[in-house]
């Protein structure tokens, strides 16, 4: 909280139309956060400017579900009036930002992508809305996603668009929160990621997002996929805002008995120290294994970058993840069947083709197999926490190509090998429970988006905004935008 003598007493000094500057939509929200503090910019002519974009925009990039405009400009209107009167409430004050459509908003519709839920309009806010609010953001709208957060989009919804090539894919089920950050359409987002669906779209649209460990943040009111797999994350422009973030919608809530009770750190402050003496693990055999060169090449850039701000390269070996990745699916199958228990067979109908057949895999797998499935979980889990207990971070690929196209995707059901490549090393981090950082690290020779992800040991989330920070220092990739 800062002082009253850290707030000018003159009037916005930046006027509406310095608004419609280049740039301004793609400021970093920590960036915006100063100027909306120090009274440079007004909270309402930044949300108009918001919903005017999203307004011109949207209707070809496709990413909000639903824009709650008379909300959001008296949301504005109410912070900044009590930033006037000298009641600030931290850097999320003011800034309009969005979350995906799965998480509950008080007397707006949550669909979840879904059209069994199309009408659905709860009476309560999901804990993490909650905490947005009490911390002052306006919430501009809800983004779009895939059918109950899985992997295709229902039938009757029109997917989000990369704002980079509407050819190439905007990732997996937070595809909505990743088009529209990407694009200016909100200075943040909130994102949920069951087996990748954090790390896919800030990945394809070039942007920082922060998948926390399982429990950091809680899952109260947001539409679950698969329980013990979903984690809900900040999806910003650089790391620094994914901790601003994370340090608003994390920590414990009596609502659920599954959020961590660890206190939350000042993530923002961890982003401020810097790389030296940071131990960073490597498994160049793992991270080369069937990956596209362009891949390899921006790896071994970031490890480059990584060594000249101080860090210390490790050479590890991670352990096996096969049986991971192939356990994800039926997992997740059982734990979306248990999901869906109220509204699947009964109203099966209303259900996608790819949605309706993991709830029926999920139906038919035995208890004999899914104890299997558990127990090669926790020895997993025991061998990735032994290998994080030697280092701060592991550094590895999101994916082992580039930019894949929308084409190339629609085909992930017909071909086992690639949903095995797309999820190799990004659910076991699932299966384990362990948070990660994806940070832009390059581009494709077709100029598409690059990145790689960090993980951390359990609640590690402060070194991971303390590593993507000082990489973000000495580098500018999280700094190129699509469109303008």
């Amino acid at each position: 909280m800062h002082h009253l003598r850290d707030f000018p007493e003159h009037r916005y000094s930046e006027p509406s139309s310095a608004l419609g500057d280049a740039g301004l939509h793609y400021l970093e929200l920590t960036e915006l956060a100063e100027r909306i503090r120090t009274r440079r910019i007004s909270p309402v002519a930044v949300t108009r400017a918001q919903l005017d974009r999203i307004a011109a925009l949207d209707g070809t990039l496709r990413s909000y579900a639903l824009v709650m405009a008379d909300a959001a400009m008296a949301q504005a209107e109410a912070a900044e009036a009590e930033i006037a009167a000298r009641r600030y409430r931290g850097p999320l004050h003011g800034i309009p930002i969005a979350v995906k459509d799965l998480c509950d908003t008080a007397g707006f519709r949550t669909a979840a992508g879904m059209a069994v839920h199309r009408h659905r309009i709860p009476n309560g806010d999901a804990t993490v809305v909650r905490r947005l609010k009490e911390g002052g953001a306006v919430l501009l709208g809800k983004l779009q996603l895939t059918e109950g957060a899985y992997s295709d989009h229902h039938p009757s919804i029109e997917p989000p668009r990369n704002p980079w090539h509407a050819d190439h894919w905007p990732g997996m089920s937070s595809s909505g929160s990743g088009v529209a950050t990407a694009a200016g359409l909100c200075y943040g987002s909130l994102g949920s990621d069951t087996g990748g669906s954090i790390r896919f779209p800030c990945a394809a649209n070039g942007l920082t997002g922060l998948k926390p460990s399982w429990g950091r943040v809680s899952r109260h009111g947001v539409f679950e996929l698969a329980a013990s797999l979903d984690h809900v994350g900040p999806m910003a422009r650089s790391a620094a805002d994914a901790g601003v973030l994370l340090s608003v919608i994390a920590g414990s809530d009596a609502k659920d008995p599954t959020a961590a009770l660890d206190p939350v750190p000042d993530y923002l402050a961890a982003a401020g120290q810097g790389a030296r003496g940071l131990r960073i693990g490597v498994d160049a055999a793992w991270n080369s294994d069937g990956v596209e060169p362009a891949t390899q090449a921006m790896l071994a850039d970031a490890v480059d970058t990584f060594r000249v701000l101080g860090a210390r390269i490790v050479d590890v070996r991670v352990p096996d993840v096969e049986h991971a990745v192939a356990d994800w699916f039926p997992l997740c199958a059982v734990e979306a069947a248990v999901a869906h228990a109220a509204t699947y067979p009964l109203r099966k109908n209303d259900y996608g083709p790819v949605l309706a057949s993991v709830i029926e895999v999920g139906l038919s797998v035995g208890g004999t197999g899914l104890q299997q499935i558990l127990l090669r979980r926790m020895a997993l889990r025991g061998r990735v926490a032994a290998l994080l207990g030697d280092l701060d971070v592991l550094l590895v690929p999101v994916h082992p190509f580039g930019s894949p196209t929308v084409a190339a995707m629609q085909a992930l059901g017909e071909t086992p090998s690639l949903v095995s490549a797309l999820l190799h090393y990004t659910a076991p981090f699932n299966m384990t429970g362990h948070p990660t950082i994806t940070l832009p690290g390059g581009f494709t020779g077709a100029g598409m988006p690059l990145a790689f992800q960090l993980v951390a040991a359990n609640m590690g989330e402060a070194t991971l905004v303390r590593a993507g920070a000082a990489f973000q220092s000495a580098t500018h990739w999280h700094r190129h935008h699509p469109l303008d």
